[in-house]
């Protein structure tokens, strides 16, 4: 078994002191940080997975969190060192949908958007679509990126996509979607413009977008 796979079955058992050994063990070995975050998704896909058949429950998915945050934190510095300071392309709202409490996935694509030029405006968890609606208005903003982790999201989701519209701002906001658990089928039932499987093609999106 793979060292990667090792980390991801560590995450989704709730062994928190291996699976942030593991995480140190693939960074001392070169693995790229894209990498290790990968596998922290599939990891986070499974904790999902558990959550909602009824396997575990609102304590696994704090633990969960606190593994990947402390993952993240170690990481983070690399992908930083390994950004190249620009000025602002553009603005990004970002938040984890009315009824989610789930933030890493999102605070990756956060700071992976930040350090890629962008301004990132962090609206947390648990955000309701009007929040997002007077975010937008407020701001200028002319990309908004939904997360969500468990499948209560897509309705939610859906919602918000239409109260962006019913506030006459959809024509010129872009919309992606992330989360463990969402492709682009499920981009399609929300409405959003697209769907980025990791923080790096939530990257990409937004530099089409720009013109970044």
């Amino acid at each position: 078994m793979s060292t990667k796979q090792q980390l991801i079955d560590a995450i989704a058992d709730m062994r928190e002191d291996e699976a942030l050994q593991l995480a140190q063990q693939l960074l001392e070995a070169g693995t790229a940080p894209m990498e290790i975050l990968e596998a922290c998704r599939d990891a986070m896909a499974i904790v999902g997975q558990r959550y909602e058949q009824g396997e575990y429950f609102l304590p696994e998915l704090v633990i969960a969190g606190d593994m990947l945050t402390a993952i993240g934190e170690r990481i983070k510095p690399l992908l930083q060192a390994q950004a190249v300071s620009t000025a602002k392309k553009g603005k990004v709202v970002i938040g984890t949908v009315q009824g989610d409490i789930h933030d890493i996935g999102k605070d990756i694509v956060a700071f992976m958007l930040d350090v890629s030029g962008y301004e990132v405006i962090d609206l947390g968890v648990d955000v309701p679509a009007s929040a997002f609606v007077d975010k937008l208005q407020e701001s200028q903003a002319g990309i908004l990126a939904l997360s969500g982790f468990l499948t209560l999201a897509f309705d939610q989701m859906k919602h918000t996509v239409e109260a962006v519209r019913e506030a006459g701002l959809r024509d010129r906001v872009k919309i992606m979607i992330g989360g463990a658990i969402m492709d682009d089928s499920v981009r399609h039932y929300i409405g959003a413009d697209a769907y980025g499987p990791d923080a790096t093609a939530a990257v990409r999106l937004a530099n089409l977008w720009t013109g970044g």
